[in-house]
């Protein structure tokens, strides 16, 4: 029995989603939620419901009885993330899970430098806790998804003409949620994976002045790309309004690119698929041409 934590959230439901495509009966796939008034979709799919959360550690141990495999999908409470994740892992293993997959982190500096430490910090810590359970365990280290690229674009970006990033001319080797997904579901879904860390990136890396150049291809129109100083960027976003947390996690992000730490490819997401993950330019001519500007 494969159990799914995060059902409800993109990557949980996307996983669940190809399971069944590979012939997984719903009967033996578990969802982990914490409220069941979001489960329409997935009751539907005749997938079994166990409630749970990250906090709860008992309602853990009660959900994964009978779990063989287990998708440990990363908490979003970055704050509370050491805590929750530490008891998954105890849960799973007081449960008797077998074999424990986890969603990580890749970045090239894993010390208190990296302006993404506090991203890192509790994902390694994870993985340490894996390491030392007596489980088998299959540790992703995802990097960036290339869905949240047009959210450091901005929403203007073609009306404007600029992006806006401090990111240097750096590169990263983001990929795609739904390829992430599916390919945790074939390690999911086989077997030979426990003890094996997969780097989840595309075997191409792009900086965001490529990025302005296969946009103005894309759209007929020239966009030019700014790399402002991080004070700059923290104070600009905050003219606009965004919240903090989220000034600090993109700059993070634009930073440790900047830094050369997220410009990491690599093969083993292509193996999973059987083919190249979508790259950039395609992804970028899907959201922004029209049909003949669409093609790989």
């Amino acid at each position: 029995m494969i159990l799914v934590t995060g059902a409800t959230g993109h990557f949980g439901k996307l996983t669940i989603d190809f399971l069944l495509q590979k012939g997984i009966s719903s009967t033996n796939i578990v969802a982990l939620v914490r409220d069941e008034a979001r489960t329409a979709d997935l009751k539907n799919k005749g997938i079994i419901l166990r409630t749970g959360n990250y906090d709860n550690y008992a309602s853990l141990v009660s959900a994964f009885q009978g779990v063989e495999k287990l998708l440990f999908v990363s908490g979003s409470d970055i704050q509370k993330r050491s805590t929750h994740h530490r008891n998954v892992v105890h849960a799973a293993k007081e449960a008797g899970v077998q074999q424990v997959v986890y969603t990580s982190f890749l970045g090239k500096n894993e010390t208190t430098s990296s302006p993404l430490w506090l991203v890192a910090e509790s994902h390694l810590q994870t993985e340490a806790w894996l390491k030392e359970s007596g489980m088998d365990f299959t540790i992703l280290k995802n990097t960036l998804y290339m869905d949240l690229v047009p959210a450091f674009l901005g929403e203007k970006v073609v009306e404007t003409g600029v992006i806006y990033v401090p990111a240097g001319n750096g590169k990263v080797g983001a990929v795609l949620r739904t390829e992430m997904a599916e390919a945790t579901s074939t390690i999911l879904a086989g077997a030979n994976h426990a003890g094996k860390t997969y780097q989840f990136v595309s075997h191409e890396a792009f900086s965001y002045k490529e990025v302005a150049q296969y946009l103005s291809e894309i759209t007929g129109k020239t966009i030019n790309y700014i790399s402002p100083t991080a004070t700059e960027y923290a104070q600009t976003l905050a003219e606009y309004g965004v919240p903090a947390d989220f000034i600090g996690l993109f700059s993070g992000f634009a930073i440790a690119q900047a830094n050369g730490e997220l410009e990491t490819i690599g093969s083993d997401l292509e193996l999973l698929l059987g083919r190249k993950p979508t790259s950039i330019k395609t992804f970028l001519a899907q959201l922004f041409g029209s049909p003949k500007n669409q093609q790989s």
